[in-house]
């Protein structure tokens, strides 16, 4: 279950009630509150690599899986994070993007619904024919999976809006 950013405990509600003084707000990174980071956008490995770095655990293991099986499945790799997430592509468009939650990682195809078999999660807040699945532990990756997918994905980079 998500949880905003410094939202109160829960009041007892009803009559008759005594009212007691609101908890302390809870304090979760942004990374996981349900939203994405306030990682700044940039272009490159290491804003990728620092990214990855400021993540909890077990959400910084999983991150650093996806990127290493990136970079074995897909020569000329280009990273940048963009809204907050790390995003992963070829020849100057996106294929996929990656970022943590609370107790997940998204791994999030941008033309999903053109690879197969399709991932089997569709992101809220993503476009339409974004797919991809969620990964709470290492143990959830599916190296041969993911990367068939990270591959399919490659050879059909978003760019612009434009469908190459």
């Amino acid at each position: 279950m998500t949880q905003p950013i410094d939202q109160p405990a829960k009041r007892a509600a009803g009559r008759g009630r005594k009212k007691s003084a609101p908890a302390e707000p809870v304090k979760l990174l942004a990374a996981m509150t349900g939203k994405a980071s306030a990682a700044k956008a940039a272009t490159g490995d290491a804003p990728v690599f620092a990214y990855i770095a400021s993540l909890p655990q077990p959400q910084r293991s999983i991150a650093e899986r996806i990127d290493a099986l990136a970079a074995q499945s897909l020569p000329g790799l280009q990273r940048a994070v963009k809204w907050g997430m790390a995003y992963y592509g070829v020849d100057g468009g996106w294929c996929f993007s990656s970022g943590a939650f609370i107790g997940h990682v998204k791994l999030m195809f941008i033309r999903g619904t053109e690879i197969q078999p399709e991932p089997p999660v569709t992101p809220i807040g993503m476009g339409k024919s974004t797919r991809g699945v969620e990964l709470a532990s290492v143990d959830d990756i599916d190296e041969r999976q993911l990367a068939a997918w990270m591959k399919q994905a490659a050879t059909k980079p978003f760019v612009g809006g434009k469908k190459r």
